[in-house]
This record gives structure tokens, C-alpha cells and sequence, in this order.
């Protein structure tokens, strides 16, 4: 693909968000074949909405788990971007129709309190230790548009280059003294309407939330950019995706974290 192809794509995208249409691949000439592919076209749709929404100030991992990966016909991960308009603090209000359909994930968010410079690449996770500022726990809000989740792995790469359906975040107070708390053990319990939907650690999102950090700083890096202090990383979903309706209220607490709220109109 040439870099024409990449800005078509990404204005093919943005035309379909406007026009609210149901999630699908792009045309055959301009569909990512690698996941290089896939993030040239995402950086080009990120650099549209941000027009609108701000500059990226996190980023987001999707498929953190081997069994998402598998369901979604992929080997690795996949990295999204976060534009600063869509960064809310706890407790949110969402409208329900503002999205086509409206997914929430539970997660743990991290915060850079120092840069993790491409020249440092590969990262570990004891490296990365020595640059967070803090962690807290946050709601990542989605838009899947209704997709067809059953034809996604013979499309592998259009999540990549849609941003991977990131629509921004909830965080919940930052935790500054973080450092003596076992992050891959912390447990994180999701209610909706005060009923548990599901519980999960933070190991269950590639072995630990810093690990989730580590990888997106490598990918970073591989396209010639850094994570830069004040940047925040949510780390993968503990708890299996959710849809809601109006008038939920849903809620996730991770154990020495806090919580962090979320309300549908």
C-alpha cells in the first residue's frame, strides 16, 4: 500500500464513524495485509480525529489475552491511541446514543512519570518500574459498531487500523504509592446495578499490567516514537467486555486501587 492508500483508508473510516455506519472491512483495495499496514492507516485516522479531539495523551492494548488473540485470528497484540477529549474522570455520565454500540472494559490504568525513550528500547518491566508515576483503576470505553465478531479473524488487521474501537476512558483516583502493591495480584471486581458480573487480576492481562506497559513503549519504539511522562497506559481488560443499557450504573474496583464509576443515559 502507498501512503494514499493509508490517508484513503483513514478518511474512509472517518466517513463511516460520521455516518454512524456498522463496523466492516474496508474496501479490498485499501484493507491493511500486514499489521504495518494496519497502524500506517491508524496513525492517518488517529491524525483526523485528533483535529477534533485533541492529541493523544495514552495509549490502549487490545487482545492483552492468548485466548482473545486466538478468537481474533491474530499472534500479537494490538495498540491503540487515546486523544485527550475522551479522557474522563470518575464518576462519568455517557450517553448511550452517542455510540453504535457501546463496550466497556475493566482495566488498570498507569501513568509515566518519566519518559521511556526509543533509544531504550526493549523495555522490561523492572524498567518500566523506575518510570511510573501512578496507577489507578479505569473504564475503557469502546465502540465495536456492532461488529460481527465471528468474521474478524479473516479481517485480522481492520481493528488495528480503527483504532482498535477505543472511544476514550474513565479513570479513577491516581494511586501514587503504588510501589508495594503486588499489581499482578491485585483483584478487580466488576458490578453493574450493584451486581457482580465478573472478577478478574491483574496477571490476567499479559502476565502483568507494567508487562502491558513494556509491550506498548517496544511498539513505540518500533515506529520511531516514545512514551512520554504524562502519558497513561491502560493495560487490558480483566473482566470480559460488556454492553450496556440506559440507566446502568457500573462500577469496577480493583483491590488497593480504588474504583472507578460509570453512568448510561
Amino acid at each position: 500500500m502507498t501512503p494514499a492508500q493509508f490517508a484513503r483508508a483513514a478518511e474512509h473510516l472517518l466517513a463511516a464513524h460520521e455516518r454512524r455506519e456498522r463496523f466492516a472491512p474496508l474496501p479490498a483495495e485499501l484493507a491493511p495485509r500486514t499489521p504495518e499496514e494496519g497502524y500506517a492507516i491508524q496513525d492517518a485516522f488517529v491524525a483526523l480525529r485528533a483535529q477534533q479531539r485533541g492529541a493523544i495523551v495514552g495509549y490502549k492494548i487490545a487482545l492483552a489475552s492468548p485466548q482473545m488473540r486466538r478468537f481474533a485470528g491474530v499472534e500479537q497484540p494490538q495498540a491503540g491511541a487515546i486523544l485527550e477529549s475522551t479522557v474522563r474522570r470518575s464518576p462519568a455520565r455517557l450517553r448511550l446514543a452517542d455510540y453504535v454500540r457501546l463496550i466497556v472494559e475493566f482495566e488498570i490504568a498507569v501513568e509515566m512519570a518519566a519518559d521511556l525513550p526509543v533509544a531504550d528500547a526493549p523495555f522490561t518491566r523492572e524498567r518500566v518500574a523506575q518510570a511510573v508515576a501512578s496507577v489507578a483503576a479505569a473504564l475503557e470505553i469502546a465502540d465495536d459498531r456492532g461488529a460481527d465478531y465471528a468474521t474478524l479473524p479473516q479481517h485480522p488487521f481492520e481493528l488495528i487500523a480503527d483504532n482498535t474501537w477505543n472511544e476514550g476512558v474513565v479513570l479513577g483516583e491516581a494511586v501514587k504509592d503504588w510501589a508495594g502493591i503486588d499489581l499482578a495480584a491485585v483483584r478487580g471486581v466488576a458490578r453493574v446495578n450493584g451486581r457482580p458480573i465478573g472478577e478478574g487480576r491483574g496477571a490476567d492481562a499479559m502476565g502483568h499490567p507494567l508487562a502491558s506497559v513494556a509491550w506498548v513503549a517496544d511498539h513505540l519504539a518500533a515506529h520511531g516514537r516514545g512514551l512520554l511522562r504524562g502519558d497513561f497506559v491502560i493495560t487490558g481488560s480483566l473482566v470480559t467486555s460488556f454492553a450496556p443499557q440506559r440507566g446502568d450504573r457500573i462500577r469496577f474496583s480493583a483491590q488497593r486501587l480504588g474504583e472507578v464509576e460509570l453512568e448510561i443515559e
